[in-house]
């Protein structure tokens, strides 16, 4: 059977930034099935979700909702079997795709390192705009974590991601690339399909890059000249809605001490291995933490 391309999509996610298309492609196989794939031409992993609907000749029987994370590149899916007393598949489907996990059910007691060095104290305070981070479109809600700061104090990875942004003292690169409109911030994929954006970091060094694996507890840059403190927002899309879904995490502010930040008081910053290692290999608690 001969090849064809299904569908391209783009789906639009902010105001004035669109995901970059993802090619979903199916091809017939000499019974008869029809074997899905896809290619993200974007930098970066994305997620996308396909609803079939008026199945004939075929059963769909993968989990639903059906989403699956796109690495860069190349991606197989899954393959529709036809019924061998019938014709070939026939079906209607609706796809998105999402910058994050949808579908991602989040543990809201998953500690959180304070994202500064061991030792140092720092004070938690208020967010009451986060405005820019979408372009001019305000967001009907949202939560936010910050913290006081100075320019140059180091900034740490609060938890285990990959880098999916860096965004430096103006937006480089494609609009259709971005994750958010901020400047000077670095964001991650977290290991459980939600974002996380650091606001006022920069990587004055140059040393990271996209797809890069960051572990909680290394260092990812400093506190940006001339900023006050340090914004962090911790959100994923919803499968339904175009509104975004914002978590306040728990932080480890001591061995075994977990609790939300609050502004009246002054924290130690501690990074426990214990905590450290949550989200790591046996062979990564090895190489990095040095255990056996």
């Amino acid at each position: 059977m001969n090849k064809f391309i299904i569908l391209i999509i783009s789906i639009f996610l902010f105001e004035g930034i669109s995901a970059q298309s993802i090619e979903v492609q199916a091809d017939y196989n000499s019974i008869g099935d029809c074997i899905f794939s896809a290619y993200n031409n974007s930098k970066t992993p994305m997620y996308l979700n396909i609803d079939f609907a008026d199945l004939e000749n075929t059963t769909f029987n993968e989990t639903l909702p059906y989403v699956k994370k796109l690495d860069p590149g190349f991606n197989s899916l899954f393959t529709l079997e036809r019924d061998l007393d019938a014709d070939i598949p026939r079906f209607n489907y609706e796809m998105k795709s999402f910058r994050s996990d949808p579908t991602s059910i989040i543990n809201l007691d998953f500690p959180y390192l304070i994202p500064f060095g061991p030792g140092a104290k720092v004070k938690a305070k208020e967010v009451k705009s986060i405005a820019g981070f979408r372009g001019s479109e305000e967001l009907k809600s949202w939560v936010a974590v910050g913290f006081y700061a100075k320019a140059g104090d180091k900034v740490y990875a609060s938890r285990q991601g990959t880098i999916v942004e860096i965004a430096g003292k103006t937006k480089g690169d494609n609009p259709q690339n971005w994750y958010n409109t901020w400047n000077n911030s670095i964001t991650l994929l977290q290991a459980d399909g939600t974002l996380i954006c650091y606001r006022n970091v920069v990587d004055k060094n140059k040393s990271l890059k996209l797809n890069q694996k960051i572990y909680a507890g290394e260092l990812m840059g400093e506190i940006a000249p001339s900023a006050t403190d340090l914004k962090i927002l911790i959100y994923q899309n919803s499968l339904g809605s175009t509104d975004l879904r914002f978590i306040i995490p728990m932080f480890c502010v001591g061995e075994n001490e977990n609790e939300i930040v609050n502004i009246a008081k002054e924290y130690v910053v501690v990074h426990p291995n214990s905590v450290r290692g949550l989200e790591m290999t046996k062979k990564e608690k090895r190489k990095i933490l040095g255990i056996k």
